[in-house]
């Protein structure tokens, strides 16, 4: 990875001690070489944000090889390997309420969810923009047609990640920050909404 960024030994050295953990040439050069087989914790995340990788490329490298051991002696494919460290290895059934993994999917589902209202709201405006600008009336009046369409399903997606949230804070979980553009999302009280 630091070959393809183009950068020396020197410069993942220095850019490391800018982040502010210094990271000698020589344990770089012997991560490298083999003759270092292990590095700290706040090591690996420096080289990574350094490197501009995500961390579980460094661990597991995605298209570079067939498998990895995922434990001394324990040889997965490299998917297998990232899907068991993300906790998104398959179980076949659902986690158990307030187990980790649980918790894990929970917050995947809220990203899903904000994902899908930042991705509607903006096509529910899109619309709305294209029919404010066309002058011919029937080819407005099918475009006004569309872009509300398009705003009741940004409506319900946005109940939805409103709904859902409420759901987490229920449980004693604290939902990441929402995107400036769905902020109103947390504002808006559920009677008024509906």
């Amino acid at each position: 990875m630091r070959k393809t960024n183009g950068l020396t030994v020197a410069d993942v050295a220095d850019a490391c001690a800018t982040l502010g953990l210094a990271v000698p040439r020589t344990t770089i050069t012997n991560l490298e070489t083999g003759r270092r087989h292990s590095v700290d914790l706040a090591e690996f995340l420096i080289l990574a944000e350094v490197l501009g990788i995500p961390p579980i490329s460094l661990l597991f490298p995605l298209g570079a090889a067939p498998s990895v051991e995922r434990l001394p002696g324990r040889e997965v494919s490299v998917w297998d390997a990232v899907a068991w460290f993300t906790g998104e290895e398959a179980t076949g059934e659902a986690a158990a309420e307030g187990t980790p993994r649980e918790l894990l999917d929970t917050f995947r589902a809220h990203s899903d969810a904000v994902a899908t209202a930042q991705v509607s709201t903006s096509l529910a405006k899109e619309r709305r923009q294209k029919a404010s600008i066309t002058l011919a009336p029937s080819r407005r009046q099918a475009l006004l047609e569309t872009a509300a369409g398009y705003e009741q399903l940004a409506f319900d997606d946005c109940r939805e990640l409103r709904d859902f949230r409420i759901a987490m804070r229920e449980r004693g979980v604290t939902p990441p920050e929402l995107p400036a553009e769905l902020a109103f999302v947390d504002t808006t009280e559920p009677d008024e909404a509906d």
